[in-house]
């Protein structure tokens, strides 16, 4: 008996013991598809400086900015693969393929970002070891929330997006914009500008800081100021390297995927986006506008039928999209960020 109590405290204590040098090191790439400039480089940066800390020296990683890994759109099949070892996506993306994280795509469902990230994260802690088991979830997050931009026309309703041609932000808004008539061009980021500029493109949906960040300012003119929609991100992790780590590396990991540390990967990208608007305000020539009520209402009506749309697809994935709905207004309303 004494034996077995040795035993099961030292096994106790293995799982406490904080990472030594005898540990595996590990060096791994954190790949993302925006600007080194973007306020998630920093954010990525001192995250893997963190778990440097925490382990003592033995899991070290190095930032891969602007797609230098690969294209936006395949960053979860390259952290899978082991292209990269830890990356955030944008699973809108990649439509149809997680029906149930797309709910946080949906127009017109959070109006605070800071709220939002802690609630999408609580939320889909429950949902990701089905639907993105292939990886490791470590948190999700959230920016503030986008708007339409044009080109050289001034879209006060719904109706008169007819005939655009729309760089969406994700598949959910892709989908309402082609319900409403227009044409979808899909493109990352860092290729819009050149879409605008050679007319492929008239509209596009971002938020705030972004205009500038991406140089959108310079071949846009006006902007809707209605918040339409967010997107969700993820930070994910290969699970061949965590499954190599040691007990004491996977609890630094763990202790790194938090909702606390989602709000503080987020924060200053958050932060970014909202204060936007003020030097977006000062562009030469630029008109942000807004609509009435009646007018802000005919875009929450249009929007019923990609509500409708997501709720089929949770269904045939096997999924129940009321409770899962109720779910994610519960987090929201919790941390004050519902619409």
């Amino acid at each position: 008996m004494r034996t077995r109590v040795v035993l099961v405290g030292a096994a106790l204590a293995a799982l406490s013991a904080p990472a030594s040098a005898q540990d595996k090191t590990f060096n791994l790439r954190l790949s993302h598809w925006v600007p080194a400039t973007h306020p998630l480089q920093k954010a990525m940066e001192e995250w893997g400086a963190d778990v440097e800390k925490q382990s003592n020296g033995t899991i070290k990683s190095t930032v891969y900015p602007a797609q230098q890994l690969g294209k936006a759109f395949d960053h979860y099949d390259m952290t899978r693969e082991g292209i990269a070892d830890i990356s955030y996506i944008n699973p809108g993306q990649m439509p149809g393929r997680f029906p149930i994280v797309a709910a946080g795509e949906l127009p017109f469902l959070i109006s605070e970002a800071h709220g939002a990230t802690r609630a999408f994260d609580k939320w889909y802690r429950k949902y990701s070891p089905t639907e993105m088991k292939e990886v490791k979830y470590c948190f999700s997050f959230t920016y503030d929330p986008a708007r339409i931009h044009f080109k050289s026309k001034k879209v006060m309703v719904p109706a008169d997006l007819k005939g655009a041609k729309v760089r969406p932000s994700h598949g959910t808004f892709a989908a309402w914009m082609t319900q409403l008539g227009a044409t979808n061009v899909q493109a990352g980021p860092a290729e819009t500008r050149d879409l605008l500029e050679k007319g492929v493109v008239d509209t596009v949906t971002s938020p705030w800081g972004s205009m500038l960040l991406f140089a959108l300012d310079k071949v846009t003119k006006y902007s809707l100021d209605l918040p339409v929609t967010t997107s969700t991100f993820q930070w994910i992790i290969n699970w061949k390297d965590y499954n190599e780590m040691s007990s004491a590396q996977k609890k630094v990991i763990d202790d790194h995927c938090t909702s606390d540390w989602a709000a503080r990967f987020a924060g200053p990208w958050i932060d970014f986006e909202a204060g936007g608007i003020t030097k977006l305000k000062e562009v030469p020539g630029r008109e942000i506008y807004s609509v009435s009520s009646e007018q802000a209402d005919e875009w929450k009506k249009s929007s019923e039928p990609v509500y409708k749309q997501w709720a089929d697809d949770v269904r045939k994935a096997g999924g129940d999209p009321d409770m899962v709905m109720k779910e994610l207004k519960e987090a929201l309303a919790e941390f004050k960020a519902g619409f």
